[in-house]
């Protein structure tokens, strides 16, 4: 969900006028449709097109994604690890979202996916056909796709009972104490900003564990994570209620970097068919390559 805050009377402030200027990818016939359809509200009441905004009000705008049938296949370059009858092991680049959203309806994991393997599990049924789980945008590595419904309910069953190891490598600010240590913190969604968590009294219990894995003098540490389990942003809200928040993580406190440095390094599971463990390794990507030689000691 995307919000506008009016601190000044717009030169235009018809609301599907305003909203068709504002938002390059709205026109305004497309504003009147959702303003009429209760996506777009202002002040938290649904109101008309010809709405006058005024200073102090508040805009809500949700657009829908494309229904489960109008998903496109797109030729998106896919860098494909690993691929049998029963899955397919991608090395996800960052910047790439894994599947469609309100904000990102299409160049998705997804749409790319569709692309190379012509049938998905529950496609024209789902916005995730295959999706057993997913990585943040500007997070790189490792994921698993199922390409059978029955591949994809024995991976999904092997996320929930936690048979599932995943680790992670993150530069973070500073060097944690203990050099390895287990975060409990249990994560909530923000009460104010809706696209961030925290960690709350009453969220959903998060267990990451993280080792140093290498200092850089006393700004930086890398570090190796393993989620214990799969809280939406979990590593980067574990990190920055420590003290210790990932470099270019400017969501969570991090310093300032070309990207997130947050890479799904290591992935093990059981093969849903052949019944044997099997794991992936994927290095760091060249851009946190060049994050790490650029720090001065």
């Amino acid at each position: 969900m995307r919000e506008i805050k009016i601190s000044v009377k717009p030169p235009e402030s018809r609301l599907d006028k305003f909203l068709a200027a504002k938002i390059k990818s709205l026109t305004r016939s497309q504003a009147k449709t959702l303003i009429k359809s209760g996506f777009i509200v202002v002040n938290k009441e649904k109101t008309n097109p010809d709405y006058q905004l005024k200073r102090g009000d508040v805009i809500r705008i949700e657009i829908p994604p494309p229904a489960p049938t109008q998903l496109k296949p797109e030729k998106i370059p896919l860098k494909i690890i690993y691929e049998d009858l029963s899955l397919v092991v991608i090395d996800k680049e960052a910047g790439m979202v894994t599947h469609p959203t309100l904000d990102h309806p299409t160049g998705t994991l997804v749409n790319a996916l569709l692309f190379h393997l012509q049938k998905m599990p529950w496609m024209g049924e789902s916005l995730r056909p295959g999706i057993v789980h997913r990585l943040d945008k500007g997070t790189s590595g490792l994921l698993v796709v199922a390409k059978t419904k029955e591949a994809l309910e024995n991976l999904k069953s092997q996320f929930k009972s936690r048979e599932v190891v995943k680790k992670y490598v993150a530069l973070v600010s500073r060097v944690p104490e203990p050099a390895v240590g287990r975060i409990e913190k249990p994560i909530g969604r923000h009460s104010v900003n809706r696209k961030k968590f925290t960690v709350a009294v009453d969220g959903r219990e998060a267990t990451t564990d993280y080792k140093v894995l290498k200092t850089f003098g006393d700004s930086y540490s890398l570090l190796e994570l393993t989620p214990k389990t799969g809280r939406t942003h979990q590593i980067r809200v574990h990190l920055a209620s420590i003290g210790h928040p990932i470099v270019g993580d400017k969501l969570y406190g991090g310093k300032s970097a070309p990207r997130m440095f947050l890479h799904a390094s290591y992935l093990e599971f059981t093969h849903p068919e052949k019944r044997e463990r099997i794991s992936f390794k994927s290095e760091l990507p060249s851009d946190l390559v060049a994050i790490l030689g650029k720090i001065k000691v």
